[in-house]
């Protein structure tokens, strides 16, 4: 059998830069499109449509890809295996390139076998292409090989004299291979029977954990925005050339570039959808592109940066995330461009294609996604489907407002993380997002009966008289105000009470268990498994009991913290938030829930520990986020402080204040600011320090608080901080407003900046200022 070009330059193709992913991709990409063409078809397929990928075991074993699709006649194989050849209609095939197939076994190993039959033949029919024998007269060995059953069918590749190399990534990385491919076919793999096998375990589509199609924000209080956004844009047809894949300008009768006369009208079209992904993740979040349902690009993040069409430099920035970017995204999507090409190693579109160009038109438009930049630059409101989103999730405050679950107090971008490796092990529970939603709602009531308890605590209880009376050694019927006491009634007997009334039914330990679960809601944050390797792992739910109830143990003594064993090794527990060791203390929750947790476990495990290494042992293990570290306060500083930038920026795009605010800089901050951008990459904004609130995000830590201290007009008042200002009519009410936020910001703008250097009681000063400023922030009614 010839092939074309010479075994010399078939060698150099393997030299180009192919993952070993990609060279099985290749080969899978042509087992699906014949069971692609079977489906169109419209004929009965009863023997399933599956590819089975043998890895091999050792640095001299094989490679082999095996599918159930309808064979190849000898002329289909002979142009199959033809270098540079491609049967393919560019449009609407997976292999778009005649020479995938040989760039791919060439780049895996030095020989290749390709073995077919269809169904009703008597033989496989194949030919060998051994890149070490075949000279320049470009002949391959044909090869037959006999069939046990006339009815089989389908196409085998096999690949021996592995590269050592990419032998033992194959070899040692079948998990990994497993996910890439179930994440670049998940599509396919989804909508069509279509089955996968690598290393004999099945390929699973990894799917988006995203938000449900009926949830949504509201933003301002009035406008509902979906966290599911569906994108159906219909383009107009257009003429392309079948041979070389090109679109047509005119309606010429040949191909423009290649000469061809095989034109054909094309359908154009942008469809998929864009949403939220149900957790923060750093590198997991952004826009994947399919063509023909293969995925080209995945968590492409080059939508989510502003390109000014004007080619001016300076703005390509990324605009999401901005708040928090540390700790990733989460705005997703899946988006099909089936018209516009893509590179010849499929892992890119041609970017300056106008097919192109026109996607990002649609789903992003030509506008800043942030509205006060988009303004400044002279754009009207970028009414996008993206910006649409980015408008109502570019923040991650915990709460309805961005649908994002919280523990009452902060967002659980850890559990929630933990939540989707769940839902893609396919765990029950966490297909629908729905544990996410009863976490946002969680957030929300203990956050409510937090404002409820701190109402009800700053109203003054009224002093019960009689009992302070009793309490001094005086008759409880005697009047406070010194006059006689009061005769006992004649009439009232002096027969005890209990002589002639019935006790009530003292209450079970069930019965009153179950009572305190009716008055209490979920700590979202405490609900976790807990334990150490030595001790063995409890899986707790804990119970607040809400305002008005008191937790009392079974000796009817009143407990912080009250343990309850369900079966096996789950327990609730049950914690009072009015107990004097939390209200008057200011005991942390967890502090004394380890303390039970550490007695249960010590007896189960019948560990020597002493009290305190058993707490410290089980806090280390199971609450390492809660971690005193100069790293982790720094980091929650630094999320904090991003996000106040961020509206304190806004607020001085708002109210014109960026040309008053950078003038209260003082010399070194400004000097500082510019180095911070020079840093950042912001040069070509420099010139522009003073003109807008770009600043804000470079300046100093530190400035920030003599920013709010020198313009508290501009930021209090519900404009950053929700405390009140210009309507108080003292001086002095003034001050303590003010101070209450500047107080704290100054605690989370040194830490921020000098988190290593700090000790153990400025740490914990200084969570308990970021926890503090929070509730100073504005909310978004």
């Amino acid at each position: 059998m010839k092939i074309t070009p010479s075994a010399r330059v078939l060698s150099m193709l393997g030299e180009i830069d192919f993952d070993e992913w990609q060279c099985l991709a290749e080969l899978v990409d042509n087992s699906f499109d014949d069971f692609l063409d079977i489906l169109r078809s419209g004929v009965e397929w009863h023997d399933g449509f599956t590819v089975s990928v043998t890895l091999p075991s050792s640095a001299k074993g094989v490679l082999e890809v095996r599918d159930t699709g309808r064979g190849m006649s000898q002329d289909r194989l002979a142009r199959a295996v033809r270098a540079g050849w491609s049967g393919n209609d560019m449009h609407d095939k997976l292999g778009l390139f005649g020479m995938g197939f040989n760039i791919s076994t060439a780049r895996l190993g030095r020989r290749t076998r390709i073995l077919t039959t269809r169904a009703g033949d008597t033989e496989w029919i194949g030919v060998e292409i051994d890149l070490d024998q075949i000279k320049d007269d470009f002949e391959a060995k044909d090869i037959v090989e006999p069939k046990s059953d006339p009815s089989q069918h389908g196409t085998r590749i096999i690949v021996d004299r592995l590269h050592v190399t990419r032998a033992d990534w194959l070899r040692r990385n079948g998990a990994s291979l497993r996910n890439i491919l179930g994440s670049v076919y998940s599509w396919i793999l989804t909508e069509h029977p279509f089955e996968l096998y690598v290393g004999g375990t099945r390929v699973k589509p990894v799917r988006h954990c995203r938000w449900g199609d009926d949830r949504y924000v509201l933003y301002n209080g009035k406008e509902r925005i979906p966290a599911y956004i569906p994108i159906d844009e219909k383009l107009q047809d257009g003429i392309a050339c079948r041979d070389c894949g090109e679109w047509q300008i005119g309606s010429g009768e040949v191909c423009s570039v290649c000469g061809g006369g095989d034109l054909s009208v094309r359908e154009r079209r942008i469809h998929g959808w864009l949403g939220v992904q149900r957790y923060l993740d750093k590198s997991e979040y952004g826009i994947d592109f399919l063509r023909n349902g293969r995925k080209i690009l995945r968590w492409d993040k080059q939508l989510f940066t502003w390109n000014n069409p004007d080619g001016i430099a300076g703005n390509e920035e990324p605009e999401y995330p901005v708040e928090l970017a540390h700790q990733g995204g989460r705005l997703i999507g899946e988006i099909h461009l089936d018209h516009v090409p893509v590179t010849y190693q499929k892992d890119a579109f041609e970017y300056g294609d106008r097919s192109w160009l026109t996607a990002v038109e649609v789903l992003r438009g030509l506008a800043p996604l942030q509205p006060q930049r988009a303004q400044k630059l002279g754009y009207t409101e970028n009414e996008s489907p993206l910006a649409l989103l980015f408008k109502g999730f570019r923040r991650n405050d915990a709460g309805l407002r961005y649908l994002v679950p919280g523990d009452g107090s902060k967002p659980v971008h850890a559990d929630t993380r933990d939540w989707g490796r769940k839902f893609q092990a396919g765990v029950a529970e966490f297909q629908t997002d729905d544990h996410w939603w009863q976490a946002v709602l969680r957030h929300e009531e203990i956050k409510k009966q937090g404002k409820e308890a701190k109402t009800a605590a700053s109203v003054p209880a009224q002093p019960d008289e009689q009992a302070v009376l009793g309490a001094l050694g005086m008759p409880a019927n005697i009047p406070a105000s010194g006059g006689a006491a009061k005769p006992e009634p004649e009439s009232v007997s002096t027969v005890p009470t209990q002589t002639v009334a019935t006790k009530e039914r003292a209450e079970t330990r069930s019965e009153r268990l179950a009572r305190y679960e009716g008055s209490a809601w979920p700590h979202a944050y405490l609900s976790r498994s807990f334990g150490h390797p030595e001790l063995g792992y409890v899986k707790v739910r804990t119970l607040l009991l809400k305002p008005g109830e008191r937790l009392l143990d079974d000796n009817g003594l009143h407990v912080p913290v009250l343990l309850d064993q369900r079966s096996g090794n789950e327990l609730t527990a049950l914690v009072d938030p009015e107990h004097t060791a939390f209200r008057r203390f200011g005991t942390d929750y967890a502090d004394l829930l380890l303390v039970e947790l550490a007695a249960v476990l010590k007896v189960r495990a019948r560990s020597g520990w002493s009290p305190s290494q058993l707490v410290a042992a089980i806090r280390s293990e199971s609450l390492q986020d809660s971690a005193l570290d100069g790293t982790t306060v720094g980091a929650e500083a630094r999320d904090l402080l991003a996000e106040i930038r961020e509206r304190v920026a806004e607020a001085l795009d708002r109210n014109g204040g960026h040309t008053a605010a950078y003038g209260h800089l003082s010399k070194e901050e400004k000097t500082a600011t510019e180095e911070a951008m020079i840093a950042a990459g912001r040069v070509g904004l420099i010139g522009r320090l003073g003109l807008d609130s770009g600043f804000v995000h470079h300046v100093p830590a530190l400035a920030l608080v003599r920013l709010v201290e020198t313009m508290p007009a501009a930021f209090m008042d519900g404009a950053v901080f929700r405390g009140p200002y210009t309507g108080v009519s003292s001086p002095s009410g003034k001050a303590l407003s003010l101070a209450r936020v500047t107080g704290c910001l100054a605690d989370v703008a040194t830490l921020g900046t000098f988190a290593r250097e700090a000790t153990a009681p400025q740490l914990r000063r200084a969570r308990l200022s970021i926890a503090l400023l929070r509730d100073e922030l504005a909310g978004e009614e």
